[in-house]
């Protein structure tokens, strides 16, 4: 498992982290199989979506917030309700198919860590897994 930190900016953002992907792709030397990413964070997630124009990643992020304000009237005493709803809609890991030691992405597609109760430090933890295919 390889394990990254990533520093979000502000209080809800995503962060695209294909290159992190790459990173870890290279140093397990996987050829086939699969990612798995995870984020081991309640009130954050990852997910992948169009990374060809950056209006996708915004209005992502203003849907959320318009079906889950930051005020809402909820019971949670820290204030961040509104980030552990969106987390839980998002989730919390992604996988990724490995060919030929690529990535197997659509065309516009990227993988996206999502902040929904920043800024904070983060940590993204990605495993790669063999094929056992023959």
């Amino acid at each position: 498992m390889y394990e990254f930190e990533i520093n979000t900016g502000k209080r809800c953002e995503l962060v695209e982290v294909d290159d992190l992907l790459r990173e870890a792709l290279r140093r397990s030397d996987l050829q086939e199989g699969v990612l798995i990413a995870f984020i081991p964070h309640t009130t954050a997630g990852i997910l992948i979506n169009e990374n060809a124009d950056p209006d996708v990643k915004q209005d992502i992020l203003t849907s959320l917030e318009r079906v889950i304000p930051l005020e809402g009237g909820y019971l949670h005493r820290e204030g961040n309700s509104a980030a552990h709803i969106k987390a839980s809609l998002v989730g919390s890991s992604v996988t990724i198919p490995v060919t030929e030691g690529r990535l197997k992405l659509g065309t516009w597609q990227s993988v996206f860590f999502a902040e929904f109760d920043g800024p904070r430090q983060r940590r993204l933890w990605i495993t790669p897994v063999h094929s056992t295919a023959k």
